[in-house]
């Protein structure tokens, strides 16, 4: 927490600082479409320690705007993969929990984007390498499901902590990320970014057993307790499941193409020259 805060200071001050410059900048394509694919890695209850890179498929695209030559904000849809398996964990203890899970994930996310370097007052003006922060809010929707006899079900339904979780929540993104010019209009990028979570629940996995007799039906306890398929008993009512002290965690890396979309499109010189056009129109008709 400590470092998130140090760098929403930091943002914060480039922020006021660049803002200086927010008259200066001339309009021209200043909205830029991207789309991505990476990796993403999960922190959680069903991984060890110091485990950070375990890859998982993502897929995003997104919309920026410059407001000025080093400031924009940015609106990324993406979507993408967690997973976590007991059995390949290094700690005794987690093997014999044996729990497991995988998540298709969406995430929607607005953020706000500071650059080292400042574009020239044309977007094709802009340095061939530059280095970028961002920082921001987004909405999580996650569904852990877990595998049983080649059946995947999903964990949230069943509560098997006895607990009603949402599946959404909300994400706070940072990072940073790096972009080379390959010709006026695109941009190749690589971004690292993690994702500060408000659940324990991703992985379905937080605190503590319920007793597994309360569970109706017998594959929502198998699911709720899967010691027994290693020819272990039932934990009692109230054992350790989890740790309830730390929320999970994500990070995303990204390679993405950015594009500079055409200003007859989205850019404000279209937006204000379309503008210009309907108030003519309305000055004619009333002559």
């Amino acid at each position: 927490m400590k470092h998130l805060v140090i760098f929403f200071s930091f943002f914060i001050l480039t922020l006021e600082a660049s803002s200086q410059s927010f008259y200066k900048f001339r309009r021209g394509r200043d909205v830029i479409a991207s789309a991505g694919t990476g990796t993403t890695s999960y922190f959680g209850d069903l991984n060890d320690e110091g485990d950070f890179f375990d890859p998982k498929p993502n897929f995003n695209i997104g919309l920026q705007y410059f407001f000025t030559t080093r400031i924009a904000a940015r609106a990324e849809l993406l979507w993408f993969q967690l997973e976590g398996d007991d059995s390949e964990s290094s700690e005794g203890g987690k093997v014999r929990r044996n729990l497991s899970f995988i998540s298709n994930n969406f995430e929607l996310n607005v953020v706000g984007i500071i650059q080292a370097f400042p574009n020239g007052t044309r977007y094709y003006q802009r340095p061939t390498f530059n280095v970028y922060g961002f920082a921001g809010i987004g909405l999580l929707y996650f569904n852990p499901q877990a595998e049983l006899n080649g059946n995947k079900y999903a964990l949230q339904p069943i509560q098997t902590e006895g607990v009603s979780y949402s599946r959404t929540t909300i994400v706070i993104p940072y990072g940073i990320g790096i972009k080379y010019k390959i010709n006026p209009f695109f941009n190749i990028v690589l971004e690292g970014g993690f994702r500060q979570t408000f659940t324990d629940y991703i992985d379905d996995v937080s605190d503590k057993y319920v007793d597994n007799s309360s569970f109706s039906d017998p594959i929502h306890a198998q699911l709720a307790d899967r010691r027994p398929e290693i020819g272990l008993s039932v934990k009692e009512a109230g054992s350790k499941r989890g740790n309830p002290e730390n929320n999970d965690n994500y990070f995303i890396y990204n390679f993405k193409l950015e594009f500079f979309l055409p200003n007859n499109l989205l850019s404000s010189g279209s937006i204000k020259s379309k503008r210009n056009k309907k108030i003519m129109k309305r000055r004619k008709r009333r002559r």
